[in-house]
């Protein structure tokens, strides 16, 4: 299978990236971050000589590069099989008091980047039938209001919408569509927190959980996966 994952070069993307090219999938990876996107690509290319990598940067908050992104993708192997949208980005604060500009910056990478992609990608994923699958990294931000959410938790309800309305849209033309809702897990984000006591999630048991729901047969669409750490949410 083709797959395209954006936001791959570290995280849960790149754990994703992982998951697939250990079964031997032919990927296309993207992050903003050139460098560390090469690195990532080098990485599985070395470790899994049983998968295809491709690699290109893009700043997927600017809707010309998220439409650049389709057109690299169509160009070099048409309509992907799998599509992750799970670029993003996490800026901490309250509606009441965080800095101008914070909610137009969350929107435009957690939202606006997988509406601009995906919708380029649409017309050639419908027209090849059922057997594609769209994954939206959501969170459990989407889900439920907390301290210190602000913009970030508003740009993921936003997301979570779109993957509601996307999966009503796309069931008579076979394309699966999953909104991915983690709770705390090891990324960037946590940067500097010390799970020693293993209180977080990590990263590849959001890969796996993915990976699973595109195994599934066509006639079976895992619309929601809520993962939290067995101690709940933080």
């Amino acid at each position: 299978m083709k797959v395209l994952i954006t936001g791959a070069s570290r995280g849960i993307g790149k754990a994703i990236a992982n998951v697939f090219a250990k079964q031997g999938h032919q990927l296309f990876l993207s992050s903003r971050n050139e460098q560390a996107l090469e690195r990532t690509a080098d990485q599985i290319a070395a470790e899994y000589p049983q998968a295809t990598v491709h690699c290109k940067a893009f700043d997927l908050s600017r809707k010309e590069d998220a439409l650049a992104l389709a057109e690299w993708m169509e160009q070099s192997a048409g309509a992907p099989d799998i599509l992750v949208n799970n670029a993003g980005s996490f800026e901490p604060g309250s509606v009441h008091n965080e800095a101008d500009g914070v909610l137009e910056r969350q929107l435009s990478i957690n939202l606006f980047s997988a509406y601009h992609l995906t919708r380029a990608l649409l017309p050639l994923m419908m027209k090849n039938g059922q057997g594609r699958h769209i994954f939206n990294m959501c969170s459990i931000a989407s889900l439920k209001a907390y301290d210190n959410g602000g913009a970030y938790s508003i740009s993921k309800f936003a997301l979570y919408g779109f993957s509601k309305n996307l999966r009503e849209e796309m069931k008579p033309h076979g394309i699966k569509v999953t909104a991915v809702m983690p709770g705390a897990t090891l990324t960037d984000s946590w940067e500097g927190y010390d799970n020693s006591s293993r209180r977080i999630m990590e990263a590849k048991d959001i890969a796996m959980m993915v990976y699973a729901s595109s195994q599934l047969s066509v006639q079976a669409c895992v619309e929601d996966i809520v993962i939290r750490p067995q101690l709940g949410d933080l």
